[in-house]
C-alpha cells in the first residue's frame, strides 16, 4: 500500500514542479541553518570530560574584598600564591592541583637550531590522574617528585614528534631555559575543548594553540619560569618581578580538585569557609568569608565559555526553521485543497479517510526527504563557512560527522511530516457529496 501512496505522491509533485521546488528549498534552508548552528553549539557546549565532570570542582576564595568588586559579589576566578600553596598543603580533596601557564624556551640538541618557545602548564603530579590524562609513553611524575622539586617533564605527542621523531623519548633530556629536564612521559592525543582545567588563561576556554609541555609546579617556581597567563590584582605587588607576584595578593593560579561524592563536596565547602574565616580572624581578610565551589559544567557556564552569540544564533536559526515550516504548512494546505475534487471522488468510491490521510502524509514525507538531502549539502557548506562569522578557535571545532548528517535528514523528514499533519487532516475531512455536487 505504501508503494501505491508513494506513486500517487510522485505524480502529484510532478504536476506542480515549481511549488514542489519551493517547499523543498524552504525545508532545506530551515534545516541547514538550524543544523549548522547546532554543529557549532554542540562543539562549544559539549562536556569536555562527561564521565567525571560532576566530580571536578574549581574552588574560589575572595582575597580582594568587597571594595574590589564592581557590580558583582563573585570572588576572583583564580587564586594568589599564598592561598593556593596552603590549600595544597592541607590537601582536603581526593586529588588536587594548582597550576599556572608557562611558555619557556626549549634549546634543541642541534646547535644550529634556534630555541623555540613552547606553551604549557606548571602543575602538580595529581593533575594527570585527576583529569584522566592519557599517556602514549611513560607516565606523570610522583608526589615525591613534587616534594623534591624534580627536574622532570611531560611532553605532548606533537612535541615528541618534533623533537624525537615520535619515538619513545622517556628518559631523554630536554634543555629548558638552560637547565636539563628528564622526559618522564609522553601524552597520547589529548586536547580537550573547551580547555576546562584553566579556562581563564585559554581564550575563554577555547585555544587553538596546543599545550605541549607540563612541568612540576614546585620546580617551575624554583627555576623562575614566569607566569604567561592572566594576572588580576586588586592592588599592585609591593615587590617587582616573579618573586613579587608570589608575595602579592594577585590572582594568577588556577586550581582544581576532585571530590568523589556529595559528602566530600560538603566537607570541602566547609573547609573553604573555615579557611577564609581563619584568614579573617588573622587580620588578612577584613571581610566575611566569600567562597564558591563549582563543578566543571557550572564553572564553564559561569565563565560563559559558550559565547552568548552562539546561543542567540541557535535561537534565531530555530526561529527561521519555524518560519520555514509555517510557510510549508501554508503551501501544503493550498496544494492539497486544490485537489478537493479528486479527494471527493476517491471518498465516493470508498476510500476511507485514513487512506487519504496516509496519501498526503506520504507526499509530505517525500518533500521532507528531498529537503533533507538538499539540507545536507547546505549544512556541509554552512559548517565549512562558519569561520567567516565566528572566531577561528571556535569555528574550527564544528565538525560534520555521521550523526550530524543523520540528525539533519531526520529533522527534515520529521518536521515536514509534522507540517503536513494539519493540511492532511483538513483534506481528509472533505465531504465527498459536496465535492461531487459542485463538480
Amino acid at each position: 500500500m505504501f508503494a501505491y501512496y508513494f506513486q500517487l505522491a510522485l505524480l502529484s509533485l510532478r504536476k506542480s514542479p515549481g511549488l514542489t521546488a519551493l517547499m523543498v528549498l524552504a525545508i532545506a534552508v530551515g534545516v541547514a541553518s538550524s543544523m549548522t548552528t547546532y554543529a557549532v553549539f554542540r562543539a562549544v557546549a559539549g562536556d569536555p570530560i562527561p564521565w567525571k565532570s560532576s566530580k571536578l570542582f574549581v574552588p574560589q576564595l575572595d582575597m580582594f574584598g568587597p571594595k574590589a568588586h564592581l557590580n558583582s559579589s563573585e570572588p576572583p576566578d583564580a587564586m594568589d600564591y599564598l592561598d593556593a600553596m596552603q590549600l595544597m598543603r592541607d590537601h582536603r580533596a581526593t586529588l588536587q592541583s594548582a597550576m599556572y601557564e608557562i611558555s619557556p624556551s626549549i634549546v634543541p640538541s642541534d646547535a644550529r637550531a634556534h630555541p623555540v618557545n613552547v606553551d604549557g602548564h606548571a602543575v602538580y603530579s595529581e593533575f594527570f590522574p585527576m583529569l584522566d590524562v592519557p599517556f602514549k609513553y611513560g607516565s606523570g611524575w610522583t608526589a615525591q617528585d613534587d616534594a623534591q622539586h624534580a627536574a622532570v617533564a611531560v611532553i605532548s605527542s606533537k612535541l615528541n614528534e618534533k623533537l624525537f621523531g615520535g619515538a619513545n623519548s622517556v628518559g631523554r633530556t630536554l634543555n629548558i631555559e638552560g637547565k636539563d629536564y628528564r622526559v618522564i612521559g609522553v601524552l597520547d592525543n589529548w586536547d580537550p575543548q573547551p580547555r576546562f582545567y584553566d579556562v581563564v588563561n585559554n581564550g575563554g576556554g577555547f585555544d587553538s594553540n596546543s599545550h605541549d609541555l607540563f612541568l612540576p609546579f614546585t620546580r617551575s617556581i624554583d627555576a623562575g619560569i614566569t607566569n604567561q597567563g592572566s594576572i588580576n590584582c586588586a592592588q599592585p605587588p609591593a615587590e617587582t618581578g616573579f618573586v613579587g607576584l608570589q608575595h602579592s595578593s594577585c590572582a594568577w593560579i588556577a586550581y582544581m580538585v576532585e571530590l568523589d561524592n556529595k559528602d566530600a563536596v560538603a566537607s570541602y565547602h566547609e573547609y573553604l569557609y573555615h579557611y577564609s574565616a581563619l584568614q579573617q580572624q588573622a587580620g588578612r581578610f577584613g571581610w566575611a568569608p566569600n567562597i564558591r565551589l563549582r563543578n566543571v559544567p557550572e564553572w564553564l557556564d559561569f565563565e560563559q565559555v559558550v559565547p552568548p552569540d552562539t546561543k542567540l544564533s541557535l535561537v534565531i536559526a530555530l526561529g527561521l526553521m519555524a518560519v520555514c515550516l509555517a510557510n510549508t504548512i501554508g503551501l501544503l494546505l493550498a496544494k492539497f485543497m486544490r485537489r478537493s475534487g479528486e479527494i471527493g471522488l476517491r471518498r465516493a468510491l470508498g476510500a476511507p479517510r485514513t487512506a487519504i490521510y496516509a496519501q498526503f502524509i506520504t507526499e509530505a514525507g517525500i518533500i521532507g526527504a528531498a529537503g533533507g538531502v538538499l539540507g545536507l549539502l547546505l549544512t556541509i557548506v554552512g559548517v565549512a563557512c562558519v569561520g567567516k562569522v565566528l572566531p577561528t578557535d571556535i569555528a574550527g571545532l564544528a565538525r560534520i560527522d555521521t550523526w550530524l548528517l543523520l540528525y539533519t535528514l531526520l529533522l527534515a523528514v520529521t518536521a515536514t511530516i509534522l507540517a503536513g499533519l494539519y493540511p492532511a487532516l483538513r483534506v481528509a475531512k472533505i465531504h465527498p457529496a459536496l465535492q461531487l455536487k459542485s463538480a
